[in-house]
Parts: structure tokens; sequence; C-alpha cells
């Protein structure tokens, strides 16, 4: 299996492109990296923010570390963006992923992704609401296709989440806006599936299976984040803790659908409260049995 990890395990801990690089490379050994924008805003003044995330390009690539991806974070997920309810506010969640691609393009990372985001409470509700402002949305991310060729990234990629009220959150809802997008596009757009997201059992029920991911919309998956879960909730516990996805069973999917390029990426998230100490024996025990099991 080809292992590494979303940086979201380490907002607030450690700082700095050395430093957290150290923390992957020697630490948890592992030689990729998705970049979280919890760790650097995209809001931030350019020069800056630039600057900081160059910092930590520079810091892994001399600890041998690939950052595959500039992703985002938690604080990134708490707005409805493509799909907000006025043209104000999809304006400002199209200016957020802009300003992602041009702190992507400054670090030298050729993909960068994130939620499409949600529809408002009464949107959710209003078949036509709905569809004009995915249209809406589609234009906006062909758009930012242009803009991240021109800035030079090689991909874009959105993620479905576990919600009924935001698009795509389905399998189907997936392959939907791939084949929307297939050929619009100035470069690829591909899906970042999360395994605790796919099962989420209250809202897929039987189709809480990553099988059914694979056949339905398996040829646009670029990358996979991995966590575990009791599939009741997006829980991004860590594989240290019971539930219903096993280093084993990662393993074996691995391996019955042959894949090669795409990356399983660790997306835990802990409570702040947790010690650093905790945080970082956590992970490292992860890594381990996950790499007994492949």
């Amino acid at each position: 299996m080809k292992l590494g990890a979303n940086l979201s395990f380490a907002i607030k801990r450690w700082l700095g492109g050395d430093r957290l690089a150290k923390v992957v490379k020697e630490d948890l050994g592992l030689d990729h990296a998705q970049f979280t924008w919890d760790l650097v805003d995209p809001w931030w003044p350019s020069a800056e923010r630039d600057r900081i995330a160059r910092d930590y390009a520079a810091g892994f690539k001399a600890a041998s570390v690939t950052i595959e991806s500039n992703f985002g974070g938690l604080a990134s997920y708490t707005y409805n963006h493509f799909l907000a309810p006025t043209p104000e506010l999809r304006a400002l969640g199209k200016e957020h992923f802009k300003r992602a691609i041009d702190m992507t393009a400054a670090m030298e990372v050729p993909t960068a992704g994130m939620p499409f985001g949600p529809y408002s409470a009464d949107d959710a509700l209003d078949p036509r609401r709905r569809e004009d402002i995915y249209r809406e949305a589609l234009e906006a991310l062909v758009d930012l296709s242009r803009h991240a060729r021109k800035s030079g990234l090689t991909s874009l990629m959105i993620e479905p989440v576990p919600l009924a009220t935001e698009f795509p959150s389905s399998a189907a809802d997936s392959l939907k806006l791939m084949k929307d997008l297939d050929g619009a596009t100035d470069i690829p757009v591909r899906l970042m599936v999360d395994w605790g997201h796919a099962l989420f059992t209250p809202l897929f029920k039987e189709d809480a299976d990553m099988d059914l991911w694979m056949r339905i919309c398996g040829d646009y998956i670029g990358a996979f984040h991995i966590q575990q879960t009791d599939g009741l909730l997006d829980r991004h516990w860590n594989f240290t803790r019971d539930g219903i996805v096993t280093p084993e069973i990662l393993a074996d999917f691995w391996k019955r659908h042959k894949l090669t390029d795409q990356t399983y990426l660790l997306e835990i998230i802990y409570p702040f409260e947790e010690t650093d100490d905790f945080v970082l024996e956590d992970m490292k025990k992860a890594v381990r049995l996950l790499r007994q099991a492949a």
C-alpha cells in the first residue's frame, strides 16, 4: 500500500517546514503527504502566505517527502463556498479556491482540492434552486481549472461528503459531477474519496460500500482519505481504535482493486486537548499497524 498523511494531525502542534517534515519523515517514516489549509490560510495576505507556504514546501522537499496535494481543512469546511445561497457568497467561495490554487502554485505542488460545499437548509429542499446553483458551480470550477493550468497545476480534486445537503455525497453524485466536467476543464478534476464518508450508513444504507464506489466512479478517484469509523458519524479516528475499517480491510481492498497510483492518506483529526506526545505516539502506532497489514 502507498501510505501518506494528511497533515491535519499536526495543526496547532508542529509548525514550520523543517519541523513538520521531520515528524512525517523521521517519526512516522512516511514519504508522501497532503498539505492542509489549516496550516496556511489561503485568505492571508498573499506575500506572507506564500512565503510561509514555501517554507513548508522547502522543508518537505529537503526531507524527501512529496507533498502530493494541497487540501481544504476544518476551517474551510465550515463555509458553503460554491453552493452558497447568494451570488456574493458563491463568488467568495470561488475566490477562496483561487487563492488556494495560487498558494499551491507557490509551493510547486501539482494539485489542489476541497469539498464543493453545502446548500443552505432552504435550497437543499428546492430541486430547481439546487440545479441552478449547481450549474453555476460547474462554470466556476471550469473557470478555476483554466487559472490552475496557467498557474502550473496539473489537476484539481473534489471531496464527496456524507451529507444529503451537500454535493456530491454519493457515488452516483460523484459520477455525475465527473461526467459533467469531462472535457470542459483545462486540467483533470478527480475525486478525493474518504473511507469514513463513503461508509456513513445513516445516509447511504446498503450503498455504504467502498467496492460500490470503485464500480461506479473508480476511474475518477485520485486518492483516498483513510480513517477509522463506526459508520454512524464522520469520526476521523485513528486505527489504534476499534471500528469497521481495519488495516487488513484496507490492504485487501488495495490488492483486489490492483491500486498503484493512488495514495492512502491518513486523515486523523484529534481533539485539540490531546497532548502532543499522545498524538505523535498514536500516529506512529497506526502507521506500524497499516504497514504490518500490507
